[in-house]
């Protein structure tokens, strides 16, 4: 799995509200010049808990699996 996030981009928020979270993304998404190459997550009371490079692999994981369908 490291390989595969190693090139990874991807941003984890905390704190915010649904609104300032996805004015963040398209401001992000805009900075960057990309539609899909960045990933996001916000924290929950589960993932908060859990190591950095486990959590960056996983929202990884979903936003390739999302960009299938």
């Amino acid at each position: 799995m490291e390989t595969e996030t190693r090139e990874a981009k991807v941003i984890v928020f905390y704190g915010l509200s649904n609104d300032e979270a996805v004015k963040t993304m398209r401001a992000v998404k805009t900075a960057l010049e990309t539609k899909d190459g960045v990933a996001f997550a916000m924290t929950t009371p589960t993932n908060i808990e859990w190591p950095m490079g486990e959590l960056v692999a996983h929202v990884w994981e979903e936003h390739i699996e999302m960009g299938k369908r």
